[in-house]
Protein backbone atom coordinates (compact mmCIF):
# COMPACT_ATOMS: atom_id res chain seq x y z
CA UNK A 1 0.00 0.00 0.00
CA UNK A 2 1.15 3.50 -0.77
CA UNK A 3 2.84 5.68 1.84
CA UNK A 4 1.62 8.89 0.23
CA UNK A 5 -0.70 11.64 1.42
CA UNK A 6 -1.94 14.82 -0.14
CA UNK A 7 0.65 17.50 0.40
CA UNK A 8 -0.36 20.28 2.75
CA UNK A 9 0.92 22.79 0.23
CA UNK A 10 -1.17 21.38 -2.62
CA UNK A 11 -4.18 23.40 -3.79
CA UNK A 12 -7.55 22.24 -2.54
CA UNK A 13 -8.87 22.03 -6.08
CA UNK A 14 -7.56 22.36 -9.59
CA UNK A 15 -7.95 25.66 -11.42
CA UNK A 16 -10.78 25.87 -13.97
CA UNK A 17 -9.82 24.04 -17.14
CA UNK A 18 -6.90 22.29 -15.46
CA UNK A 19 -6.71 18.52 -15.10
CA UNK A 20 -3.91 18.60 -12.52
CA UNK A 21 -4.50 16.61 -9.38
CA UNK A 22 -3.23 17.45 -5.88
CA UNK A 23 0.33 16.33 -5.41
CA UNK A 24 0.91 13.51 -2.96
CA UNK A 25 3.76 13.48 -0.50
CA UNK A 26 5.45 10.11 -0.14
CA UNK A 27 5.90 9.31 3.54
CA UNK A 28 9.32 7.71 3.72
CA UNK A 29 9.14 7.77 7.50
CA UNK A 30 6.18 5.39 7.27
CA UNK A 31 8.15 3.21 4.86
CA UNK A 32 10.88 3.11 7.51
CA UNK A 33 8.44 2.26 10.29
CA UNK A 34 6.89 -0.50 8.17
CA UNK A 35 10.30 -1.98 7.41
CA UNK A 36 11.34 -1.79 11.07
CA UNK A 37 8.08 -3.49 12.07
CA UNK A 38 8.77 -6.33 9.63
CA UNK A 39 12.19 -6.89 11.16
CA UNK A 40 10.64 -6.52 14.62
CA UNK A 41 8.18 -9.33 13.91
CA UNK A 42 11.04 -11.58 12.79
CA UNK A 43 13.02 -10.66 15.93
CA UNK A 44 9.99 -11.40 18.13
CA UNK A 45 9.35 -14.77 16.51
CA UNK A 46 13.03 -15.68 16.70
CA UNK A 47 13.05 -14.89 20.39
CA UNK A 48 9.87 -16.89 20.89
CA UNK A 49 11.54 -19.92 19.27
CA UNK A 50 14.44 -19.64 21.73
CA UNK A 51 12.09 -19.31 24.70
CA UNK A 52 10.07 -22.34 23.58
CA UNK A 53 13.28 -24.33 23.08
CA UNK A 54 13.90 -23.83 26.81
CA UNK A 55 10.27 -24.84 27.48
CA UNK A 56 9.63 -21.32 28.81
CA UNK A 57 11.79 -21.98 31.87
CA UNK A 58 15.09 -20.23 32.54
CA UNK A 59 16.34 -23.30 34.40
CA UNK A 60 16.19 -25.36 31.20
CA UNK A 61 18.81 -23.22 29.49
CA UNK A 62 19.45 -19.77 31.00
CA UNK A 63 21.41 -18.38 28.06
CA UNK A 64 18.90 -19.51 25.44
CA UNK A 65 15.93 -18.45 27.56
CA UNK A 66 17.11 -14.94 28.40
CA UNK A 67 18.42 -14.17 24.93
CA UNK A 68 15.10 -15.29 23.51
CA UNK A 69 13.00 -13.42 26.07
CA UNK A 70 14.76 -10.11 25.41
CA UNK A 71 14.47 -10.55 21.64
CA UNK A 72 10.81 -11.53 21.93
CA UNK A 73 10.13 -8.47 24.11
CA UNK A 74 12.06 -6.10 21.85
CA UNK A 75 9.88 -6.95 18.86
CA UNK A 76 6.55 -6.42 20.61
CA UNK A 77 6.09 -2.92 19.13
CA UNK A 78 5.67 -4.32 15.61
CA UNK A 79 2.06 -5.54 15.66
CA UNK A 80 0.61 -2.36 17.24
CA UNK A 81 2.44 -0.21 14.71
CA UNK A 82 1.31 -2.43 11.83
CA UNK A 83 -2.27 -1.70 12.92
CA UNK A 84 -1.37 2.00 13.23
CA UNK A 85 -0.09 2.05 9.64
CA UNK A 86 -3.21 0.20 8.47
CA UNK A 87 -5.38 2.87 10.06
CA UNK A 88 -3.33 5.65 8.50
CA UNK A 89 -3.59 4.11 5.03
CA UNK A 90 -7.38 3.70 5.17
CA UNK A 91 -8.21 7.01 6.85
CA UNK A 92 -5.46 9.35 5.64
CA UNK A 93 -2.90 7.99 3.20
CA UNK A 94 -5.17 6.39 0.61
CA UNK A 95 -8.80 6.63 1.74
CA UNK A 96 -11.22 4.17 0.17
CA UNK A 97 -13.49 5.86 -2.41
CA UNK A 98 -16.10 3.11 -2.72
CA UNK A 99 -16.89 -0.53 -1.97
CA UNK A 100 -15.32 -1.72 -5.21
CA UNK A 101 -11.95 -0.22 -4.38
CA UNK A 102 -12.11 -1.71 -0.88
CA UNK A 103 -12.84 -5.14 -2.35
CA UNK A 104 -9.81 -4.82 -4.64
CA UNK A 105 -7.63 -4.08 -1.61
CA UNK A 106 -9.04 -7.02 0.32
CA UNK A 107 -8.45 -9.34 -2.63
CA UNK A 108 -4.78 -8.27 -2.64
CA UNK A 109 -4.60 -9.65 0.90
CA UNK A 110 -6.93 -12.65 0.58
CA UNK A 111 -5.19 -14.20 -2.43
CA UNK A 112 -1.69 -14.35 -0.82
CA UNK A 113 -3.32 -15.46 2.43
CA UNK A 114 -4.93 -18.42 0.66
CA UNK A 115 -1.77 -19.30 -1.25
CA UNK A 116 0.46 -19.19 1.82
CA UNK A 117 -2.05 -21.12 3.91
CA UNK A 118 -1.88 -23.91 1.34
CA UNK A 119 1.92 -23.72 1.24
CA UNK A 120 2.25 -23.91 5.02
CA UNK A 121 -0.17 -26.82 5.19
CA UNK A 122 1.79 -28.64 2.50
CA UNK A 123 5.10 -27.83 4.23
CA UNK A 124 3.74 -29.17 7.51
CA UNK A 125 2.67 -32.38 5.81
CA UNK A 126 6.11 -32.83 4.23
CA UNK A 127 7.83 -32.26 7.59
CA UNK A 128 5.30 -34.32 9.51
CA UNK A 129 4.43 -31.43 11.86
CA UNK A 130 0.69 -31.12 11.11
CA UNK A 131 -1.23 -32.04 14.25
CA UNK A 132 -4.40 -33.02 12.36
CA UNK A 133 -5.32 -34.40 8.93
CA UNK A 134 -4.70 -31.98 6.07
CA UNK A 135 -8.39 -31.75 5.16
CA UNK A 136 -9.38 -30.75 8.70
CA UNK A 137 -6.65 -28.13 8.89
CA UNK A 138 -7.65 -26.69 5.52
CA UNK A 139 -11.29 -26.40 6.61
CA UNK A 140 -10.26 -24.74 9.87
CA UNK A 141 -8.10 -22.29 7.93
CA UNK A 142 -11.13 -21.05 5.96
CA UNK A 143 -12.68 -20.05 9.28
CA UNK A 144 -9.45 -18.37 10.46
CA UNK A 145 -7.51 -21.07 12.24
CA UNK A 146 -3.90 -20.08 12.91
CA UNK A 147 -2.62 -23.63 12.46
CA UNK A 148 0.03 -24.31 11.33
CA UNK A 149 1.06 -20.78 10.26
CA UNK A 150 0.57 -18.97 13.56
CA UNK A 151 1.56 -15.54 12.23
CA UNK A 152 -1.43 -15.41 9.87
CA UNK A 153 -3.67 -14.45 12.80
CA UNK A 154 -2.78 -10.83 12.08
CA UNK A 155 -4.47 -10.92 8.68
CA UNK A 156 -7.64 -12.48 10.15
CA UNK A 157 -7.88 -9.33 12.29
CA UNK A 158 -6.39 -6.84 9.79
CA UNK A 159 -9.09 -7.38 7.14
CA UNK A 160 -12.06 -6.80 9.51
CA UNK A 161 -10.34 -3.72 11.00
CA UNK A 162 -9.87 -2.26 7.51
CA UNK A 163 -13.51 -3.06 6.69
CA UNK A 164 -14.79 -1.23 9.78
CA UNK A 165 -12.61 1.84 9.19
CA UNK A 166 -13.58 1.96 5.51
CA UNK A 167 -17.27 1.62 6.41
CA UNK A 168 -17.11 4.59 8.78
CA UNK A 169 -15.11 6.65 6.27
CA UNK A 170 -17.57 5.90 3.45
CA UNK A 171 -20.60 6.77 5.59
CA UNK A 172 -18.92 10.02 6.64
CA UNK A 173 -18.29 10.80 2.96
CA UNK A 174 -22.01 10.47 2.22
CA UNK A 175 -21.87 6.98 0.69
CA UNK A 176 -24.26 4.13 1.44
CA UNK A 177 -22.11 0.98 1.66
CA UNK A 178 -24.94 -1.48 2.25
CA UNK A 179 -23.02 -4.54 1.11
CA UNK A 180 -20.05 -3.71 3.34
CA UNK A 181 -22.41 -3.12 6.27
CA UNK A 182 -24.04 -6.51 5.69
CA UNK A 183 -20.62 -8.19 5.52
CA UNK A 184 -19.67 -6.61 8.86
CA UNK A 185 -22.95 -7.77 10.36
CA UNK A 186 -22.16 -11.34 9.27
CA UNK A 187 -18.66 -11.09 10.76
CA UNK A 188 -20.08 -9.80 14.02
CA UNK A 189 -22.77 -12.47 14.33
CA UNK A 190 -20.81 -15.47 13.00
CA UNK A 191 -18.93 -16.48 16.20
CA UNK A 192 -22.06 -16.75 18.35
CA UNK A 193 -24.07 -18.28 15.50
CA UNK A 194 -21.40 -20.92 14.99
CA UNK A 195 -21.47 -21.77 18.68
CA UNK A 196 -25.28 -21.98 18.72
CA UNK A 197 -25.37 -24.20 15.63
CA UNK A 198 -22.75 -26.47 17.16
CA UNK A 199 -24.81 -26.84 20.34
CA UNK A 200 -28.13 -27.39 18.54
CA UNK A 201 -26.85 -29.84 15.93
CA UNK A 202 -24.27 -31.59 18.08
CA UNK A 203 -21.71 -31.10 15.32
CA UNK A 204 -18.17 -29.95 16.01
CA UNK A 205 -18.02 -26.87 13.81
CA UNK A 206 -14.77 -24.99 13.10
CA UNK A 207 -13.98 -22.05 15.35
CA UNK A 208 -14.80 -18.78 13.59
CA UNK A 209 -11.79 -16.52 14.05
CA UNK A 210 -12.39 -13.66 11.62
CA UNK A 211 -12.69 -10.53 13.75
CA UNK A 212 -10.76 -8.06 15.84
CA UNK A 213 -10.27 -6.97 19.42
CA UNK A 214 -10.91 -3.44 20.68
CA UNK A 215 -7.18 -2.81 21.14
CA UNK A 216 -6.52 -3.47 17.44
CA UNK A 217 -9.10 -0.89 16.36
CA UNK A 218 -7.74 1.58 18.92
CA UNK A 219 -4.19 1.15 17.65
CA UNK A 220 -5.44 1.70 14.08
CA UNK A 221 -7.42 4.86 14.84
CA UNK A 222 -4.86 6.41 17.17
CA UNK A 223 -2.10 5.47 14.75
CA UNK A 224 -3.90 7.26 11.92
CA UNK A 225 -4.26 10.38 14.05
CA UNK A 226 -0.67 10.37 15.27
CA UNK A 227 0.96 9.58 11.94
CA UNK A 228 -1.04 12.35 10.25
CA UNK A 229 0.26 15.03 12.65
CA UNK A 230 2.73 17.57 11.25
CA UNK A 231 6.47 17.37 11.78
CA UNK A 232 7.70 18.63 15.13
CA UNK A 233 4.52 17.72 17.01
CA UNK A 234 6.44 15.46 19.39
CA UNK A 235 9.41 17.78 19.73
CA UNK A 236 12.93 17.40 18.43
CA UNK A 237 14.34 15.42 21.33
CA UNK A 238 14.10 11.89 19.99
CA UNK A 239 16.34 10.69 22.82
CA UNK A 240 13.51 11.05 25.32
CA UNK A 241 11.24 8.86 23.24
CA UNK A 242 14.00 6.26 22.92
CA UNK A 243 14.33 6.32 26.71
CA UNK A 244 10.59 5.72 26.98
CA UNK A 245 10.91 2.76 24.62
CA UNK A 246 13.91 1.41 26.56
CA UNK A 247 12.10 1.66 29.89
CA UNK A 248 9.02 -0.03 28.47
CA UNK A 249 11.19 -2.80 27.01
CA UNK A 250 12.77 -3.49 30.40
CA UNK A 251 9.31 -3.64 31.97
CA UNK A 252 8.08 -6.04 29.26
CA UNK A 253 11.02 -8.37 29.88
CA UNK A 254 10.16 -8.37 33.58
CA UNK A 255 6.46 -8.94 32.88
CA UNK A 256 7.06 -11.84 30.50
CA UNK A 257 9.40 -13.53 32.98
CA UNK A 258 7.59 -12.91 36.26
CA UNK A 259 3.93 -12.35 35.36
CA UNK A 260 2.81 -13.93 32.10
CA UNK A 261 4.26 -15.11 28.80
CA UNK A 262 3.32 -13.96 26.24
CA UNK A 263 2.39 -10.39 27.13
CA UNK A 264 -0.90 -9.25 25.55
CA UNK A 265 -0.59 -6.65 22.82
CA UNK A 266 -3.30 -4.71 24.66
CA UNK A 267 -0.90 -4.22 27.59
CA UNK A 268 -0.06 -0.63 28.50
CA UNK A 269 3.63 -1.64 28.49
CA UNK A 270 3.41 -2.70 24.84
CA UNK A 271 1.55 0.53 24.06
CA UNK A 272 4.34 2.57 25.68
CA UNK A 273 7.04 0.69 23.76
CA UNK A 274 5.13 1.22 20.52
CA UNK A 275 4.61 4.91 21.28
CA UNK A 276 8.32 5.40 21.96
CA UNK A 277 9.25 3.84 18.62
CA UNK A 278 6.58 5.74 16.67
CA UNK A 279 7.38 9.14 18.22
CA UNK A 280 11.11 8.61 17.61
CA UNK A 281 10.56 7.99 13.88
CA UNK A 282 7.58 10.27 13.21
CA UNK A 283 8.33 12.46 10.16
CA UNK A 284 12.03 11.57 10.37
CA UNK A 285 13.98 12.73 7.33
CA UNK A 286 15.31 9.90 5.15
CA UNK A 287 18.36 10.79 3.00
CA UNK A 288 17.55 10.94 -0.72
CA UNK A 289 20.12 8.30 -1.65
CA UNK A 290 18.42 5.76 0.63
CA UNK A 291 14.83 6.40 -0.44
CA UNK A 292 14.63 4.10 -3.50
CA UNK A 293 16.02 1.11 -1.59
CA UNK A 294 13.82 1.88 1.41
CA UNK A 295 10.71 2.05 -0.78
CA UNK A 296 11.55 -1.29 -2.42
CA UNK A 297 12.18 -3.03 0.90
CA UNK A 298 9.05 -1.54 2.43
CA UNK A 299 7.06 -2.73 -0.57
CA UNK A 300 8.43 -6.24 -0.07
CA UNK A 301 7.57 -6.31 3.65
CA UNK A 302 4.21 -8.07 3.17
CA UNK A 303 5.80 -10.90 1.20
CA UNK A 304 8.63 -11.16 3.71
CA UNK A 305 6.08 -11.36 6.51
CA UNK A 306 4.28 -14.22 4.80
CA UNK A 307 7.36 -16.37 4.15
CA UNK A 308 9.51 -15.65 7.21
CA UNK A 309 7.97 -18.29 9.49
CA UNK A 310 8.90 -21.01 7.01
CA UNK A 311 12.51 -19.76 6.84
CA UNK A 312 12.73 -19.22 10.58
CA UNK A 313 11.42 -22.69 11.39
CA UNK A 314 14.15 -24.33 9.32
CA UNK A 315 16.92 -22.23 10.87
CA UNK A 316 15.83 -22.58 14.49
CA UNK A 317 15.27 -26.35 14.19
CA UNK A 318 18.88 -26.71 13.11
CA UNK A 319 20.64 -24.07 15.21
CA UNK A 320 18.88 -23.50 18.54
CA UNK A 321 20.51 -25.27 21.47
CA UNK A 322 19.60 -24.92 25.15
CA UNK A 323 23.21 -25.50 26.17
CA UNK A 324 24.41 -22.12 24.91
CA UNK A 325 25.82 -19.48 27.22
CA UNK A 326 24.21 -16.03 27.21
CA UNK A 327 26.76 -14.31 24.89
CA UNK A 328 26.58 -17.15 22.36
CA UNK A 329 22.79 -17.35 22.57
CA UNK A 330 22.46 -13.57 22.11
CA UNK A 331 24.77 -13.64 19.10
CA UNK A 332 22.88 -16.57 17.61
CA UNK A 333 19.54 -14.81 18.15
CA UNK A 334 20.76 -11.79 16.18
CA UNK A 335 22.32 -13.99 13.50
CA UNK A 336 19.15 -16.03 13.00
CA UNK A 337 17.07 -12.83 12.88
CA UNK A 338 19.40 -11.28 10.30
CA UNK A 339 19.52 -14.44 8.19
CA UNK A 340 15.74 -14.87 8.27
CA UNK A 341 15.20 -11.22 7.33
CA UNK A 342 17.74 -11.38 4.49
CA UNK A 343 16.31 -14.59 3.03
CA UNK A 344 12.69 -13.49 3.45
CA UNK A 345 13.14 -10.06 1.90
CA UNK A 346 15.36 -11.52 -0.79
CA UNK A 347 12.69 -14.04 -1.72
CA UNK A 348 9.96 -11.38 -1.71
CA UNK A 349 12.00 -9.07 -3.95
CA UNK A 350 12.73 -11.97 -6.30
CA UNK A 351 9.12 -13.07 -6.79
CA UNK A 352 8.11 -9.41 -7.18
CA UNK A 353 10.54 -9.14 -10.11
CA UNK A 354 9.03 -12.33 -11.52
CA UNK A 355 5.53 -10.82 -11.38
CA UNK A 356 4.25 -13.10 -8.62
CA UNK A 357 3.49 -10.45 -6.00
CA UNK A 358 -0.29 -10.75 -6.51
CA UNK A 359 -0.06 -14.42 -5.54
CA UNK A 360 2.64 -14.36 -2.88
CA UNK A 361 2.39 -10.86 -1.46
Amino acid sequence: MSSSVTSASAPAAAQPGSEARPRREHRYDIDLIRLLCSVGVILCHTGSAFVKAADREASNGPGTYWAGLVADSAGRFAVPLFFAIAGWVVLVGAPVRDGRQLWQRIVRIIVPLGVWTALYLAWGKVRGTNADPLRDLALDAVFASVRPAYHLWYLYAYIPVVMVLAFVALVKAGKRPWVLGAALLVLGAAPSLSGDLSKVTGLELPHFGWGFGPYQLIYAVLGALLLALPAGTFGRRGTWWLLLAGGALAAIVWYQHDVHYAIPYASVLVALLSAGVLFSLHRVSVPERLRPALARLSGASFGAYMVHVLVLGVLTDVLVDTGLGLPAAAALTLAVTAATAALSFGAALLWTRLGLARLLG
